[in-house]
C-alpha cells in the first residue's frame, strides 16, 4: 500500500489514516480532532497557496495547517 501525506492530497482524493507523525501537544491536537488510525479522509479544498486545507473526517469539515497536515500519512 502506498503512503502519501495528507498535504499532498489533491481536492477530491481520499485515503485512510494509517499514522499519525509529530510529537506532544501536534499529535494530542490532532488526534483531539479525530484524525487517528483508521479514520477515513476526504481532500475537499486547498487555499491557493496550499495553506490552509479543508478536509472531511468523521462526517465534519475540518481545516488544517499544512505542516500539521504533513503530519498524516494516508494509505490509499
Amino acid at each position: 500500500m502506498e503512503e502519501k501525506k495528507l498535504s499532498e492530497l489533491l481536492p477530491n482524493e481520499e485515503g485512510d489514516v494509517v499514522r499519525v507523525a509529530g510529537e506532544g501537544k501536534l499529535r494530542r491536537r490532532l488526534f483531539d480532532m479525530g484524525i487517528t488510525p483508521g479514520a477515513h479522509i476526504v481532500m475537499r479544498k486547498k487555499a491557493p497557496f496550499g495553506d490552509p486545507i479543508e478536509v472531511t473526517v468523521r462526517g465534519y469539515e475540518l481545516t488544517l495547517r499544512k505542516d500539521e497536515a504533513a503530519c498524516v500519512f494516508l494509505g490509499q
